[in-house]
């Protein structure tokens, strides 16, 4: 089995329809859609022949192979390396809590996990929690519980969840929040544990929940000290 990766794309608005359209078409059907905007100066969106700077960012979790096969296609069938294509990226997956939301993330249920992270002694993680809309404080609370000092929220919509009651025996809204929170690495599994007892699938915020290694920081030593 191919190692895990958190991808990331990043187009125009009015492009997001067919970067969807593909992936659903490679097997990736199960994604987070949510909206940007870009800062690039002027003469740098005439040099690379950007007419706006309305974005959409698409996330989702997907196998190695997989990626290798999208990327094909991105570069082939999308053009994403032409001026003005957009980018896409992949970050290793360092833990993810429990086989549901593996299974469901990947829409198959055969998946067996491999060892925790492709990083290393890494001091800090990034969980992400994506969760039913409405429900930041139940995920939070529980956080800070854990050890956890604050997260950044973004709204999304997600797509795929008609394969919700396959893989998690619950319905999952399209609405969702994504939470983005940096810990301790060794503060993470009981940050995860938390969230997964207290605002988890069993009830109405039905988390999902991984973390991705960060290999450096900046601006939490007073907090932390």
């Amino acid at each position: 089995m191919g190692k895990l990766y958190f991808m990331t794309t990043i187009v125009d608005r009015k492009d997001a329809g067919k970067y969807s359209e593909l992936y659903k078409d490679r097997g990736q059907h199960v994604t987070f859609v949510t909206l940007g905007f870009g800062t690039a100066a002027s003469d740098i969106l005439n040099y690379l022949g950007l007419e706006n700077t309305e974005k959409a960012v698409i996330f989702s979790v997907l196998e190695e192979d997989a990626w290798q096969e999208i990327k094909k296609q991105l570069q082939k069938k999308l053009k994403i390396d032409a001026p003005g294509g957009g980018i896409a990226f992949i970050i290793p997956l360092s833990s993810i809590g429990g086989k549901k939301p593996l299974w469901f993330l990947l829409e198959r249920e055969d998946y067996q996990k491999e060892e925790e992270s492709i990083l290393k002694d890494t001091s800090h993680e990034l969980i992400v929690v994506i969760a039913d809309q409405g429900n930041i404080e139940m995920i939070m609370d529980a956080a800070r519980e854990a050890g956890a000092y604050g997260g950044t929220v973004i709204h999304a919509k997600g797509t795929g969840m008609e394969q919700a009651e396959k893989f998690m025996g619950v319905s999952l809204a399209a609405e969702k929040e994504m939470i983005f929170i940096v810990a301790r690495t060794e503060q993470k599994n009981s940050i995860m544990q938390a969230i997964m007892e207290k605002a988890g699938l069993n009830t109405r915020a039905k988390s999902i929940v991984f973390s991705l290694p960060v290999t450096d920081t900046a601006g939490l030593r007073l907090i932390e000290d």
